[in-house]
């Protein structure tokens, strides 16, 4: 137990360059108290002591903004930035080393029974606000850009930005753990560039029909001219 609340310590001194002692990030990170309740709050559930772990989690909900339900399961070196805001449902599986920024939930899509939370794979990391709702898998080194909104399954190694999430593969190579929220694909800007090239195509190949077709009546209207003065 102890050796995971020091890698929990850990891994924010690794991820967060405002981390500046060991007291600070115990007494102040409220990301770090919500995985620590939760593991208290998990442990009573796997017990069968559901209402002290529902407690547990509340009470962590209450002073630390991070609502995880307390059947939820959670790797090891899991870190929360920030925090506040973070939902993870009942049935969501989260794997070792992953980041999850403020705002982001992993949710269902319904009221389905059984498995209907993500599973988040080893080193992925979930961008500020984003939405991963359902039974899908993130694969493992994957990044979720800020404010997508994903629905399907993410295949390892990939970047998925906007609203419906779209996958941006990386050729299998291993994605970078530090994201930058500002220099993300964006797979909607693209289309819209892409669609104005072929506008662009579309109205030079009008133009070259309509002086085609000038040139054709021009003539037309020369041999026309022609003809009378030959009669």
């Amino acid at each position: 137990m102890f050796k995971m609340m020091k890698e929990d310590i850990d891994v924010i001194f690794d991820q967060d360059p405002a981390a500046r002692s060991y007291f600070e990030v115990i007494l102040t990170y409220s990301g770090l108290h919500a995985i620590w309740a939760h593991r208290i709050a998990h442990a009573f559930y796997k017990r069968k002591l559901y209402f002290l772990a529902r407690l547990v989690s509340q009470i962590s909900r209450f002073f630390t903004g991070v609502e995880i339900h307390p059947a939820a399961k959670i790797g090891r070196r899991f870190f929360i930035d920030h925090g506040m805001g973070v939902v993870i449902g009942e049935t969501c599986e989260i794997g070792d080393d992953v980041t999850v920024f403020q705002g982001v939930t992993l949710g269902g899509t319904g009221k389905e029974k059984g498995k209907r939370h993500p599973t988040i794979k080893d080193h992925a990391l979930i961008a500020t606000g984003a939405k991963v709702l359902g039974s899908i898998t993130v694969g493992a080194y994957s990044k979720i850009g800020a404010g997508s909104v994903v629905l399907k399954d993410v295949p390892d190694h990939s970047t998925v930005v906007g609203i419906p999430g779209r996958v941006k593969v990386q050729n299998g190579r291993r994605v970078d753990q530090d994201l930058n929220h500002c220099d993300l694909p964006d797979p909607v800007a693209d289309r819209f560039k892409e669609l104005e090239a072929e506008l662009s195509r579309l109205k030079f190949e009008v133009q070259q029909l309509r002086k085609g077709k000038n040139e054709h009546d021009n003539k037309v209207v020369q041999y026309a001219n022609e003809a009378k003065r030959n009669v």
